[in-house]
């Protein structure tokens, strides 16, 4: 089984159920949410198979290549270590997820196939983007990425509302289209940049043969890592190229907004680990006190940003800004604690945010609006289920103890800690405002007296609870046994400290400039 194509598998059988589905005929359509969903928990079976296999200790696995342009050494190249496995399994459960929550949001057949195509199509682009080991491929899916998401939100967005909500769904896709195509077009010309400053050759984009690679200049090499920190900080999303986030995820179905916060924004930190480290090492460093202080801006401005929010899935995104703070921070860190718990902490981000999104879709569903102060108060009395759900994996969203969020959390701020305190301390400082803006939330939703027109609410029903169960049982399997996931990541985290973390944080060399 060593040689058997597992990633190409992975990659390209989403793509072959949305091809089934959109252009099946009437009895596909039909069916198109069934064909999706056991396509996609098939997708899962085998994601799961292959990271039975995989090595902890083993470095990058489940390795292809294939020549695709060799006068530019361009080569179709995917394998896994430890952070791409877990974000392949993250992206492969999630999906499923989403198909089942979103089982009856579409109003016709039609629509159903359009969508569950959509999504799968997603799927095909998250998985490669997790797996690529060749820079020019991965700028590639990088960028295809935005044609599923574009149509996700401006085609089926609209939330809760008429026509007004429908053109603001557009404008929000437009809105994300135009800040990641700004950031993608800076790293296609650090893309440019790795084939004319770099070693060429048949290898001149494989990401193992740029690792230690000569940039020339120090002016270079922070000029390249420039231009991929700013895609990924976009796409993270990172203070103060944020603000597409919020804007998406009101707009969009609650489902897509797990796939967009809980994956695809996982590709910005993902970037920054699997290719600006490794690849430019001294630069990461130069940056890195700017980088920290942007970090802990994120975690404040988000927060805050939260507290004033009505808007359910307003909210929610911006607690995203702020948790991605904390991952950034612990990326840029460069320890090893802290390197284990950004990885794991974009693992549990992926699990908690999105089974937030999942409460707040099962909420608005049913009280017809995204607005906070006019779901409640008292639903807990009518829907006890939604409200623990709520309240469950809000509590993980604020890192409590026992959730896996808390794992991932605590050794962000420990590792940080070990290098930079003054950043861990005023960083801490945010778990304050994460309580809040999540008990202030449940707080007026689900307690006090219950409203007459309330009283007949219904509570989650078995699809609901199939489609977020999953996701709480991770979150509490995690928060007491999280060696599963960690053990896999201690490897990567180690390699990436050795190349970076020996220097001086604040990346000074023998011109001792910072950025």
């Amino acid at each position: 089984m060593d040689s058997f194509p597992w990633l190409t598998v992975l990659i390209a059988a989403p793509s072959l159920g949305a091809l089934i589905v959109w252009v099946g005929g009437g009895a596909v359509r039909r069916h198109a949410r069934v064909i999706a969903l056991v396509w996609s928990l098939a997708v899962l079976a085998a994601a799961v198979a292959m990271a039975c296999q995989f090595d902890a200790d083993g470095g990058v696995q489940f390795a292809e290549r294939v020549e695709w342009i060799p006068s530019f050494g361009v080569s179709y190249a995917v394998g896994v270590g430890g952070i791409g496995l877990v974000l392949v399994l993250l992206s492969a459960l999630l999906v499923p997820v989403v198909l089942l929550a979103a089982w009856r949001e579409q109003s016709s057949p039609a629509r159903q196939a359009h969508y569950a195509a959509l999504v799968l199509v997603l799927e095909t682009f998250m998985i490669a983007v997790f797996a690529a080991r060749d820079v020019f491929f991965f700028y590639l899916v990088f960028e295809a990425m935005l044609i599923p998401v574009y149509f996700l939100i401006g085609s089926f967005g609209g939330g809760a509302g008429g026509a007004e909500r429908v053109k603001a769904a557009k404008a929000a896709a437009l809105k994300f289209l135009v800040y990641s195509l700004a950031g993608g077009l800076v790293m296609l010309a650090g893309v440019i940049a790795v084939w004319t400053e770099g070693p060429g050759g048949a290898d001149g984009f494989m990401i193992d043969s740029l690792v230690g690679a000569d940039w020339g200049s120090v002016q270079a090499e922070r000029l390249i890592f420039l231009a991929f920190f700013v895609a990924f900080a976009v796409k993270a999303p990172m203070f103060p190229v944020h603000t597409w986030l919020p804007d998406a995820a009101q707009a969009a179905r609650p489902g897509t907004s797990v796939l967009l916060v809980g994956v695809l924004d996982k590709v910005g930190t993902f970037g920054m680990v699997a290719l600006c480290l490794p690849l430019f090492p001294d630069a990461s460093r130069w940056a890195a006190p700017v980088v920290i202080v942007l970090a802990v801006v994120s975690i404040f401005w988000g927060a805050f940003l939260a507290l004033a929010q009505r808007d359910i899935l307003r909210m929610i995104a911006y607690t995203s800004v702020s948790h991605f703070g904390f991952i950034v921070l612990g990326v840029f860190a460069f320890t090893e604690t802290a390197e284990v718990g950004s990885a794991f902490y974009m693992v549990n981000h992926g699990l908690s945010t999105g089974a937030l999104f999942l409460a707040a879709g099962f909420l608005i569903a049913r009280r017809g609006t995204q607005d906070m102060t006019e779901m409640g108060p008292g639903l807990q009395r009518t829907t006890p289920l939604l409200a623990g759900t709520f309240l469950v994996v809000g509590l993980s969203a604020i890192a409590l103890p026992g959730l896996s969020t808390f794992v991932s959390e605590f050794m962000v701020l420990a590792g940080t800690y070990q290098r930079v305190p003054a950043a861990a301390v005023i960083a801490a400082l945010g778990v304050i405002m994460a309580a809040l803006y999540i008990l202030i939330a449940y707080q007026k939703i689900f307690t006090g007296p219950v409203r007459e027109d309330l009283a007949g609410t219904r509570d989650l029903g078995g699809r609901e609870l199939w489609a977020v169960g999953p996701l709480i049982a991770l979150m509490l399997l995690f928060g007491f046994i999280p060696s599963p996931a960690t053990d896999v990541l201690r490897a990567p985290a180690a390699e990436t400290v050795e190349l970076v973390g020996a220097g001086v944080l604040a990346g000074a060399d023998e011109e001792g400039d910072q950025p």
